[in-house]
């Protein structure tokens, strides 16, 4: 049955009162496959926030890759976690900018009207870990809206009051929305991780991709200097803007990128390769760097843990290219380096890194606004790698630009890509 999303723009109820029903672009188990053809609009019930929960009213959704993942089934179905088992359906959209609409029981810090974004982390409260530790440490912690239901691609989601910050007043809907599920990423990843310091010289993967662009801000804005690694030089020059002190054409070190699998002769070769780029990120830097912001995986972790400098930091959140990693160990022991693991970020981090774009100290960076009728296109466009940058979906939002109350810079405009 043909659902109606002309109106998707308009509520029918007031803040504090939920509409009975909702547009929403829903994955079901028994439609895996492309996404084209995987997400589906369809007209489900709105849900009723319990205790401690809040449902906002979605006004810009943010695009990530991770539901493209839900839509293959790819590498596990998400229906073996979270909430799914209990709804029956996947509703994605882990980046969200909204006004809270009706609020839970004990929720006290949030109001219906209250203008948000979220943040993607969930854990139980009943967690002692949550407690004292670290939420990503609970057994309980999932991702919103890949590991559960209720994401941003649909009038309304659902999510812990705990994921919720204030919208900087300077941004607009589609700008609040682009930033959270990679930018606080790399904030943890760059400040509680790997402990960032002014004066350090830090490389990065992929630079001018979803997280580079963060990566690049957070070390100059903390008094360091980097060096990324892109894909063209227009994405280097871009890089430049936001703060690296220099950048290195990954087309021109092709020879180093691990496939797996390589004879005696080809890894002699690769091995050879990789020592040119780590004398290319010296003479870049000045020196070998402290800190490698790695979410490549397979093709550049060997080549990240030669590279990095003896006690410095490789620190991981991903692998793109690859999970199996292979790399010649004896540079990590003899020189005493470290491998971090990284996953998102807490709210406490969320919370410190979104002030830093209250104050425009960090920027969005967007390439594409779609319409609410595309979700299921910009994720074709993420799975056959025709973007690029990060896209924005409006909801709520009428036309681009809306949602601002202040004066400052919004999101920078940029094509860019891994």
């Amino acid at each position: 049955m043909a659902v109606d999303i002309k109106d998707i723009a308009k509520v029918s109820t007031e803040p504090g009162e939920l509409p009975k029903t909702m547009p929403a672009w829903v994955i079901r188990e028994d439609r895996f496959g492309e996404p084209k053809d995987a997400i589906q609009l369809e007209e489900v019930e709105v849900p009723e926030p319990g205790a401690f929960e809040v449902v906002v009213r979605v006004m810009a959704a943010g695009v990530n890759f991770n539901n493209v993942w839900a839509a293959l089934g790819e590498p596990v179905s998400v229906f073996r976690y979270g909430d799914h088992p209990e709804y029956g359906h996947h509703i994605g959209g882990s980046d969200a900018s909204g006004v809270v609409w009706k609020v839970g029981e004990g929720v006290t810090r949030w109001k219906p009207g209250d203008e948000v974004v979220v943040h993607c982390n969930q854990a139980s409260y009943e967690d002692p870990e949550v407690h004292g530790l670290d939420p990503l440490a609970a057994p309980s912690q999932r991702i919103w809206a890949y590991e559960t239901t209720w994401g941003s691609f649909a009038q309304f989601c659902k999510v812990q009051a705990q994921q919720l910050l204030p919208k900087p007043k300077h941004l607009s809907w589609e700008d609040a929305a682009s930033y959270g599920l990679t930018y606080f990423t790399a904030y943890r990843m760059l400040h509680e991780r790997a402990k960032l310091q002014a004066g350090q010289k830090v490389l990065i993967w992929g630079a001018a991709g979803g997280l580079g662009v963060f990566a690049t801000q957070l070390v100059a804005q903390a008094g360091g200097e980097s060096v990324g690694v892109v894909s063209s030089d227009d994405k280097g020059e871009l890089i430049k803007q936001l703060g690296a002190k220099g950048y290195i054409n990954r087309s021109d070190f092709k020879g180093m990128m691990r496939k797996g699998g390589e004879t005696g002769d080809t890894e002699k070769a690769r091995f050879k390769e990789s020592r040119r780029f780590s004398k290319e990120v010296e003479s870049v830097l000045g020196g070998p760097p402290d800190v490698v912001f790695e979410h490549v995986g397979q093709a550049t972790f060997p080549t990240s843990v030669l590279t990095v400098k003896p006690f410095g930091k490789v620190v991981i959140c991903g692998a793109t290219s690859g999970y199996q990693l292979d790399f010649d160990v004896r540079y990590l022991w003899m020189r005493q380096k470290e491998i971090l693991g990284s996953h998102f970020a807490n709210a406490w981090e969320a919370t410190l890194a979104n002030q830093l774009i209250e104050e425009s100290k960090i920027r969005p960076v967007l390439w594409k606004t779609l319409p609410f009728d595309d979700v299921a296109e910009a994720h074709q466009l993420l799975r056959d790698n025709k973007h690029l940058g990060k896209i924005a979906i409006l909801v709520g939002a009428t036309e681009e630009g809306q949602g601002r109350t202040a004066e400052g810079p919004g999101a920078i405009r940029a094509e860019v890509g891994a």
